[in-house]
């Protein structure tokens, strides 16, 4: 078996006058529940082998909040993500096959979308992936992402 590990990002404070929603910071609540999230994943040994991110700030700030935690990963920002719908990611952790687990940090309702369609095989109605929340998808280690080949292993939020 293969994980897919995703991350939406933690609280972000709201965008400041005349700027963009891609420069939101992460607010303080946000970086404690993205250190809160590291340190979930580092005691139930989910390390991934690459983390796979929006260039979003708020997005990068929680990769990095959670990396303090569990220390350095191979990391690579993937501008598609942003906004990205649950068949641009599921193509974007497609790519990541030859990797035993990914780490994917992004925006809903993509995520959240993902993780219900590679789950159960339906993303229409699903509305669960809080900010800061993780949900470890397990995969068939050679298959292509498809609805619903993956199981649910683990399901946490700050």
């Amino acid at each position: 078996m293969r994980e897919l590990i995703l991350l939406r990002h933690a609280h972000a404070d709201p965008a400041a006058p005349g700027a963009e929603d891609f420069d939101r910071p992460l607010s303080r609540e946000g970086q404690a529940e993205a250190e809160a999230a590291g340190v979930w994943l580092k005691q139930h040994g989910y390390l991934p082998d690459r983390a796979i991110y929006s260039p979003a700030r708020r997005t990068r700030e929680t990769l990095e909040q959670v990396l303090s935690v569990i220390g350095v990963v191979e990391q690579r920002p993937d501008q598609r993500i942003y906004e990205a719908t649950p068949g641009t990611l599921m193509a974007i952790a497609d790519e990541q096959r030859d990797l035993g687990r990914v780490l994917l940090v992004g925006h809903n309702p993509g995520l959240e979308q993902l993780a219900a369609l590679l789950s159960s095989g339906q993303s229409g109605d699903f509305r669960g992936m809080p900010a800061g929340g993780v949900a470890v998808l397990r995969l068939p280690v050679d298959a292509s992402l498809e609805p619903g080949i993956a199981e649910l292993a683990a399901f946490w939020w700050p």
